[in-house]
């Protein structure tokens, strides 16, 4: 069980609704990742608390939510936190810049429990899981290390049949890669009612030609897939930077990821 050394807060807006939100975070000894919404009934973060995968992901309970959790959950993976409570004033966690660095070195600066003697957990899985659905798949295979490989296909010059993967030593790529979206449906978006907090600082817009800011590393847009989906698998309670798998993804998104580790959270066991 790890949590933070002291009491952190920051506050920014939401990427959908642009709402200013102040998130104040305490160490907990509970062993669980819990969220206290407007005053609203706690919850766990947890894949059977999650509500919906349209635009993000968004957990909660009949009475209490929160949207955009993903890149949160991704920084508490990558910092090993796994016993926390989380309070929010309003229901959407700030976007920041897009990416899960700031909330690293919020959590950094606050100081992590450090287990000198304790050797971290590892798991893998009981037999292969799977989702498998025309382009898109999502595979988990056993392997005696971790390795995540996730493809894609957009209708962009860089990323038309692109893929990268995960390994310890790139993973402040994968941290700080910004979430992403086609410049030319901004608009359309914004007239919905999504994307209301949408800048060139917290999101890469992807033109006909390049980008709207310069990439922070090379397949910038595909390391944030990645990132999500570290988020999305954290969601079973086993921290997925602890798997020994080999994770295979082409064209998925939150949906797929949410599904995939549904299944997974039951086919997980511990290695010997």
């Amino acid at each position: 069980m790890t949590t933070i050394l002291k009491e952190t807060s920051i506050t920014g807006n939401g990427l959908m609704k642009n709402k200013p939100c102040t998130i104040n975070f305490f160490p907990s000894n509970t062993g669980k990742i819990r969220y206290f919404v407007k005053g609203g009934e706690c919850f766990e973060a947890d894949v059977d608390n999650v509500l919906a995968t349209d635009h993000c992901v968004v957990m909660g309970n009949s009475k209490s939510k929160a949207m955009l959790t993903e890149h949160l959950s991704a920084a508490l993976a990558f910092c090993g936190i796994d016993s926390i409570d989380i309070c929010m004033d309003e229901t959407e966690v700030p976007a920041l810049d897009g990416s899960s660095k700031k909330w690293v070195e919020l959590f950094e600066k606050a100081g992590i429990e450090k287990h000198l003697f304790q050797k971290p957990k590892h798991y893998t899985v009981s037999e292969p899981v799977y989702y498998l659905n025309g382009k898109t798949s999502l595979v988990i295979l056993p392997d005696k290390d971790l390795y995540i490989s996730y493809a894609v296909n957009y209708d962009h010059p860089d990323l038309t049949r692109r893929w990268a993967a995960y390994n310890p030593k790139n993973k402040n790529e994968i941290i700080e890669a910004r979430t992403f979206g086609f410049y030319k449906d901004l608009r359309k978006f914004q007239m919905l009612g999504f994307a209301q907090g949408v800048t060139v600082e917290n999101t890469l817009g992807l033109k006909d030609e390049g980008y709207t800011s310069e990439l922070r590393s090379e397949n910038e847009p595909i390391k944030h897939k990645i990132l999500d989906l570290i988020g999305d698998l954290y969601l079973t309670g086993v921290n997925p930077l602890n798997l020994k798998c080999q994770i295979l993804v082409k064209e998925a998104g939150h949906a797929v990821h949410i599904k995939t580790a549904k299944m997974l959270k039951d086919k997980l066991i511990e290695c010997k």
